[in-house]
């Protein structure tokens, strides 16, 4: 039983004209087999006897008979082979909308599994079977399924396209070339696809290029975005803190303004209570002594008329009221003053919130600083951790390496910054003088320099515990209402602004504006000379803290 389904499933049961089981099978003289019809369309086209397989030519037409028994044979074959398809059809889906339908399946149309560039034809799964089993269709090209197969032959010559016009950047099939396309550059359509592929991986390694930079730039639209939202949220919780200070500044006005009217309307109203009660208690009492000389004038009595006289003649001593009077209060003027007086505190109070607004904003910049020990004057001592300098009264035998100051008592910061914004604090307590500030990579480290911005240093200065002096050209004398103990130094590199606060006044103290940067900025310190003592406190860099 199992030979007889090995046999049935051999291929000497499909015709090679058709590609189908035999209907009506019959045989050439060379032995070869044939559908009886396909075998006489195929006589009848070339006008002579020939076997389609081994070309044998006959000279007589033979006489074609149905092979009985092979017919017997493919009947069960192809009995076998529908049930076999019936059974993977069912297992097997529809083409749908936009797929490739089989185009053997005679019922619903299947979904196509391979086409075949030999026989242009679309094939199920069921219908592919001959092309993976067959010998002489194995050797069939198969493909993705695709439509419009049709396409593939050339319309003049009725040929598969198999060859490619380099001259005329077409496919061709292989009578075009000694026909059309004479002396053209004709390759073969492998040879050339593969270059056409790696043209196409070059663009598709462009394409992925192009890809990648757009999906960093919504990375980057996106962080733009995520950095405009935290900042919009920052701008509206300083604005709401600001306003809400001038608004409870405005509101203190107010209510100082209307506490004082109606503690001057309380006053006026004391004192008329004062004068009133007075007024009434004289008048009861001349009540009082009027009801004594009416009874005492219609007396018959005239001792005792007599006797009375002598204290009711006089009228009582009393106040004079004649000077006395209450005027209604004038508080003409007293809004205009109050608007003045809430003007001048705004003013100061704006100031002061602006200083603070623009401190709490310079200070999302700060930087982690530490001293360059490489750049500092032998009379400095740095601590351990680079961020303490101070004077001290002995010059250290150091290296006098090229970016060592040998001059002044300067040191420079270990970071430099050459673009965006930059931020650090530093403690000043208890000196006396002091040099702070930001300089260029290039200053003069050796020699005697004037520090102004035009020498490479956009400093202030503290000198005798009192002056300070912004180091322009020319010097700028500052006048500020507190020493500051902290000093901010705030740099804007493609602004060209360099700014200096008075951190715990929250103030601001000067800014150089305009500034042309072209090289390296350094944090640049000088805790200067310790004068005996007097100036012996160092320059402490120290930790941001983010709030006011």
């Amino acid at each position: 039983m199992s030979a007889a389904s090995s046999l049935l499933t051999e291929d000497r049961f499909l015709c090679s004209i058709c590609l189908d089981v035999f209907t009506d099978p019959v045989s050439t003289p060379c032995g070869h087999n044939f559908c009886k019809n396909c075998l006489t369309k195929d006589w009848s086209i070339n006008y002579r006897s020939r076997c389609p397989m081994c070309k044998e030519v006959f000279t007589t037409k033979p006489d074609l008979k149905v092979n009985t028994l092979l017919s017997e044979m493919a009947a069960q074959f192809r009995q076998s082979a529908q049930q076999k398809a019936s059974c993977s059809s069912s297992k097997q889906r529809a083409s749908k909308p936009g797929e490739v339908p089989c185009d053997v399946c005679t019922g619903p149309k299947l979904k196509a599994l391979k086409s075949c560039l030999v026989c242009l034809v679309s094939y199920c799964e069921t219908h592919l079977e001959p092309h993976l089993t067959v010998s002489g269709l194995k050797r069939h090209q198969l493909i993705d399924p695709v439509k419009n197969l049709e396409d593939r032959m050339c319309p003049k010559h009725d040929k598969p396209l198999e060859l490619f016009c380099k001259t005329d950047q077409m496919c061709v099939c292989t009578h075009c070339p000694a026909l059309d396309h004479k002396m053209h550059e004709v390759v073969p359509l492998k040879d050339e696809s593969e270059g056409k592929k790696a043209e196409l991986g070059k663009t598709e390694a462009e394409v992925q290029q192009m890809i990648q930079r757009r999906r960093l730039k919504i990375q980057e639209i996106k962080q733009s975005v995520k950095l405009s939202k935290e900042n919009a949220h920052m701008e509206v919780a300083e604005g709401v803190r600001v306003f809400t200070s001038l608004k409870e500044s405005v509101e203190r006005g107010l209510n100082e303004l209307i506490d004082g009217i109606q503690k001057s309307q309380r006053t006026t109203q004391k004192q008329a209570d004062i004068f009133i009660r007075e007024l009434e208690q004289e008048i009861f009492e001349l009540k009082q002594r009027g009801t004594e000389l009416e009874q005492l004038s219609h007396s018959e009595d005239h001792v005792h008329l007599l006797q009375r006289f002598p204290s009711l003649k006089d009228v009582p001593p009393t106040k004079d009221w004649t000077e006395v009077s209450t005027r209604p209060s004038s508080y003409e003027g007293t809004v205009v003053r109050a608007l003045v007086q809430l003007e001048e505190t705004l003013s100061n109070k704006m100031k002061k919130l602006f200083a603070e607004s623009e401190l709490r904003r310079v200070r999302q910049y700060a930087v982690g600083l530490t001293l360059d020990p490489d750049t500092a004057h032998p009379e400095l001592f740095l601590s351990d951790d680079g961020k303490t300098v101070n004077h001290g009264d002995v010059k250290k035998n150091l290296p006098d390496n090229p970016d060592r100051f040998s001059h002044y008592n300067f040191v420079l910061g270990n970071q430099s910054f050459s673009s965006g914004r930059f931020y650090f604090e530093v403690q000043v307590e208890g000196k006396t003088k002091w040099n702070l500030g930001v300089a260029r990579e290039s200053i003069d480290r050796k020699g005697e320099v004037k520090m102004r911005p035009e020498e490479g240093y956009w400093c202030l200065w503290l000198r005798n515990g009192k002056e300070y002096k912004a180091l322009a050209d020319p010097s700028v004398r500052l006048s500020l209402k507190s020493r500051p103990q902290k000093v901010g130094v705030f740099v804007d590199y493609e602004e060209g602004l360099v700014s200096f606060y008075d951190v715990d006044a929250a103030a601001f103290i000067y800014s150089f504006t305009g500034c042309c940067f072209t090289e390296k900025l350094f944090p640049f310190f000088s805790p200067c000379r310790n004068d005996g003592g007097r100036n012996s406190a160092p320059l402490i860099i120290l930790p941001v803290n983010q709030t006011i």
